[in-house]
């Protein structure tokens, strides 16, 4: 059920009101409440800023809710399973491989059908975009449209991930989606078809004729509102229908009330604090464990989350797949002090944690507690609290000493994350190790599930020891609704399918 907390949960731009800014986009041609004539308006805590799931934001939160309400993906994840969607079924014919086979009755909203030519060139769009989901394709050296409903995908290693990854491949009609303008008004296959959008403010959509049955509801609008409170008095007022994920502390500000439901469920989303283990004295692991034991991980995590977290037990939340239970580092500020000083610093150092507020929920007291924990072992932290902008450009350039941030495992495997930021060839936090870059290259390439899950056991066993960072809080989602809305179905990834919601009278 739905507290889920992302990167840009907590935004916070000022001076737009409720009233001109969140009823002028979503009026739909008058100032009609929420549930009105078939209208569900659902608030994300992210704007959506891009419709191409290809492009620059394709692995952003917003954009994904979206392009899974307008597009169409080959496979689908159901609960832990992977389910077919466009693909009926896909077959690794040989180590390098794949043949997948399409569905013959999906057709784009202007009427044309869907064939095996706009995969392959949705494929290699993705592919070739240099973008943060072609890290996914790069071993895909050839996608063939064998006929119009088979598609066969080469590599040039074995690339046991191709199906999870496939859920994150939308399909774009081949003759339109390089055309000027195209996302401003997207043509796709999903089950809503887009009326307008405007980035940043509000995107409109009605109900299209689906292969896998027509929506229930007539129209949805998704707004964004940048506020907090702002949300959170819409949705009492009814101008809201939906609103997710709702912060930890504002939960009390609705929770009780006969007319909203609250439904959490453990999400894809946490936080983790990494250590350059590229520049002293974090080169040192023992160093690393010695600041981990120093924070009193349990106590912050519960203090300052309640309900709204889990302390994690792996470098990944236990709602991937491939995440295995580690030992707990201890709270032990005296062992810290031994640590640092069997590794020359027993008076101690200075040093520095950057982080950007709209990170995600309580970021700013997060870094404040673990900052005042480690001030009583003699490590002082300079805070550098900074603008989004300064932090990402940092965080490329590794200029850093420690940095503390949210991820989202975006696919739900433990691939996208781990095999994706811990590889040494990646090279994202100064960290290399030889013994992990083969288990991760290897459940890269292997297909057999238990296989793959125990990869990644022995993965999530090296980062978490080595302690390349320290992994507080996996965040939960809640999600507030409104008594009308029916068959609203939290989910971990925080893009709901709403195909089959309602709205009672």
């Amino acid at each position: 059920m739905a507290t889920t907390y992302n990167r840009r949960s907590f935004l916070r731009i000022s001076s737009l009101s409720l009233a001109g800014a969140y009823l002028a986009a979503c009026s739909f041609g008058g100032g009609t409440r929420a549930g009105a004539e078939g209208l569900l308006r659902a608030a994300f805590s992210q704007p959506i800023n891009d419709l191409d799931p290809h492009g620059p934001s394709s692995v952003d939160e917003s954009t994904l809710l979206a392009s899974r309400l307008v597009y169409d993906t080959l496979i689908r994840r159901d609960g832990e399973e992977l389910a077919p969607s466009v693909a009926t079924s896909w077959e690794q014919t040989d180590p390098t491989t794949w043949v997948l086979t399409l569905r013959d009755d999906v057709t784009f909203h202007d009427g044309t059908p869907l064939t095996a030519r706009d995969v392959k060139a949705s494929l290699e769009r993705v592919r070739d975009a240099g973008t943060a989901q072609s890290a996914l394709w790069t071993s895909v050296t050839e996608v063939e449209a064998a006929d119009d409903h088979t598609v066969r995908v080469v590599t040039d290693e074995p690339l046991g991930t191709l199906p999870v990854n496939l859920t994150l491949m939308f399909i774009l009609p081949a003759d339109k989606m390089n055309d000027e303008g195209f996302f401003r008004k997207p043509i796709g296959s999903g089950p809503f078809k887009v009326d307008s959008f405007t980035p940043s403010d509000v995107l409109e959509l009605s109900a299209a004729d689906h292969w896998n049955g027509r929506p229930e509801l007539t129209r949805a609008a998704l707004p964004y509102i940048p506020e907090t409170s702002s949300q959170i008095t819409a949705l009492r007022t009814g101008e809201l229908d939906v609103l997710w994920p709702v912060p930890p502390d504002q939960i009390r500000q609705l929770d009780g009330r006969d007319d909203i439901t609250l439904e959490t469920v453990p999400s894809y989303a946490y936080y983790f604090n990494w250590f350059n283990c590229g520049r002293e004295p974090f080169t040192d692991p023992r160093v690393r464990r010695a600041l981990w034991k120093a924070v009193d991980v349990a106590t912050i995590v519960e203090s300052l989350f309640g309900a709204g977290a889990e302390l994690m037990t792996a470098p990944i939340p236990s709602t991937v797949f491939g995440h295995a239970a580690q030992k707990p580092y201890p709270y032990d500020p005296e062992a810290a002090r031994r640590e640092l000083a069997e590794a020359g610093l027993g008076d101690g150092f200075r040093t520095s944690l950057m982080w950007f507020s709209g990170t995600g929920p309580l970021a700013d007291g997060l870094a404040q507690a673990m900052i005042s924990d480690w001030a009583k072992i003699g490590v002082v932290v300079e805070a550098q609290n900074v603008e989004k902008a300064e932090w990402l450009q940092r965080l490329n350039d590794k200029d850093f000493d420690m940095d503390l941030q949210i991820n989202t495992v975006t696919t739900g495997d433990a691939d996208f994350t781990l095999g994706r930021l811990y590889d040494s060839a990646a090279d994202r936090m100064g960290y290399a190790n030889r013994e992990l870059d083969v288990v991760l290259r290897q459940a890269h390439k292997e297909s057999d599930q238990g296989k793959r899950r125990e990869l990644y056991a022995e993965a999530c066993r090296i980062i978490w020891d080595d302690a390349v960072g320290i992994f507080p809080a996996a965040l939960v989602s809640t999600y507030a609704l409104r008594g009308s809305v029916k068959g609203f179905e939290p989910v971990p990834s925080n893009q709901p399918d709403l195909r089959g919601v309602t709205l009672a009278n």
